[in-house]
């Protein structure tokens, strides 16, 4: 069955017509979230307010928030309401995991494109950090990676380093620099790595090591030295790159 779109002669398929309007509701809900002001966990219209105000059927509303649900514009709390939902990589994360699990054997998976990435947007953060701030300033703006260091080392004395340590250097490594989209992402590499984490085997490098090339990164940022920051995010990466190289060889 096919129905008019009102030009002459032109036939749009129901189904057509009806992800048309699914996606018309989705932006109507979207636009009364911006027109409103609303900021994230700010309670949204109910249901019955959003039928009236937009004038389409329950069913469509429905459809149109559970969409929005599921890339994290809107957070449906039964029993509570719905809100303004925070903003999350989650689908991006499963989405990298599940395709870099895909890829043809004899190709750099996603991951590894991934990890390139990483390492070129670190370098660049890290030389961001020495351009705003001075040696002295930023010794005591990273005084809590300082702290997270010698918590490495500690842990790399009675076994591994643990992955929630290793991802809360690089998150406070860079909180001085104020931009949340930095944790974000760095946060969503990190949760890949960890849905990977099985395929990836165990890591060549000592606890030891890791704990101290992180401290390398450490130094070289708060003494401002680039040349010496490029070289310890090369090797701080350079494990990953060969276990990643080992999986297209194995």
């Amino acid at each position: 069955m096919t129905l008019r779109d009102g030009r002459p002669g032109v036939t749009v398929p129901t189904r057509s017509r009806r992800f048309s309007r699914a996606l018309e509701v989705q932006e109507a809900v979207k636009e009364i979230i911006v027109r409103r002001g609303l900021v994230a966990g700010d309670p949204l219209p109910t249901e019955s307010e959003l039928m009236q105000e937009l004038d389409i059927g329950r069913n469509s509303v429905r459809e149109a928030l559970k969409a929005l649900q599921a890339v994290g514009i809107v957070d449906i709390r039964h029993g509570f309401g719905m809100f303004v939902g925070q903003m999350s990589l989650n689908g991006l994360v499963d989405e990298l995991a599940f395709h870099s699990r895909i890829t043809p054997q004899d190709e750099p998976s996603h991951l590894a494109h991934l990890t390139e990435i990483r390492e070129i947007l670190e370098n660049g953060l890290a030389r961001r950090l020495i351009d705003r701030h001075s040696g002295a300033d930023l010794e005591g703006l990273l005084s809590p990676v300082r702290e997270v260091i010698e918590q490495m080392e500690a842990e790399a004395l009675v076994g591994a380093v643990s992955p929630e340590t290793d991802r809360l250097f690089h998150d406070l490594l860079y909180r001085p620099l104020g931009n949340p989209l930095v944790g974000q992402l760095l946060g969503a590499f990190w949760q890949v790595y960890h849905q990977l984490s099985d395929d990836l085997g165990t890591p060549d490098e000592s606890p030891a090591y890791v704990a101290r090339k992180h401290r390398d990164i450490y130094a070289a940022v708060v003494t401002g030295d680039r040349a010496a920051v490029e070289a310890a995010m090369r090797a701080h990466f350079a494990g990953i790159h060969a276990r990643l190289a080992r999986l297209r060889r194995d």
